[in-house]
Formats: C-alpha cells, sequence, structure tokens
C-alpha cells in the first residue's frame, strides 16, 4: 500500500509560485513513477505532470508546459511539483498519484493510490 500525502498549496496571485510537495511511503518509492493531476470546480480530474521512476523523464499538459517542473528526490520518498507564473486557470486542488505497476503514463486510469489533494488558488 501507498499513502501519498501532499502540501505546499496555498493562495498566491497570478504570476506568483507555489512547490507542491508529496511524500509516499510505504514501499520502495524509487522504483516507481509519480504522477500530478489536478481537479477544478465543475470539472473533471486532468493530468498534470509525471516522471519516470529514475526521474530521467517527465511529462506535462500542454496547458502547463514550460511553466511546471516535476521532480523527485528518491532518497526523501518525495516528488514536487515547482509552479511558476501560475495563472488563475491553474486553480484546483492537486493530486498526487502512484501506480500499483512499473512503468509511467499520463492516463489517469494508469494510478492507482491517490493523496487527499492540496488547494491551490491564484487570483486576479
Amino acid at each position: 500500500q501507498v499513502h501519498p500525502v501532499e502540501s505546499g498549496g496555498g493562495l498566491v496571485q497570478a504570476g506568483g509560485s507555489l512547490r507542491l510537495s508529496c511524500a509516499a511511503p510505504g514501499r520502495t518509492f524509487s522504483i516507481y513513477a509519480m504522477g500530478w493531476f489536478r481537479q477544478a470546480p465543475g470539472k473533471e480530474r486532468e493530468f498534470v505532470a509525471a516522471i519516470s521512476w529514475s526521474g530521467g523523464n517527465t511529462y506535462y499538459a500542454d496547458s502547463v508546459k514550460g511553466r511546471f517542473t516535476i521532480s523527485r528526490d528518491n532518497a526523501k520518498n518525495t516528488v514536487y511539483l515547482q509552479m511558476n507564473s501560475l495563472k488563475p486557470e491553474d486553480t484546483a486542488v492537486y493530486y498526487c498519484a502512484a501506480p500499483k505497476r512499473r512503468g509511467v503514463s499520463t492516463d489517469i486510469s494508469w494510478y492507482d493510490y491517490w493523496g487527499q489533494g492540496t488547494q491551490v488558488t491564484v487570483s486576479s
């Protein structure tokens, strides 16, 4: 079992930055990919970013490419999402997720373990 726990959300003005963290103890963190997703009010949960087990491969939604950076520290069992140049449309609950299987995907159905989410609000 894996129990991701997100932190780092908050209220920020447009153009500002936030860094989200996700601690994922419970198994050998370093051999599994991790993903970030978000869900805005009234919308479906959507892919934001994913990272392979080694950190050597990263994937981003077009809407965040060039502004967000996903990274991981396997020694700390933690994955990060650095969010720069934030926009009001980035407002959402952000979720960290981990799969049961090896390999990385941008597909939400690939991920089995989910955190409770952390709220990010960007004011205009």
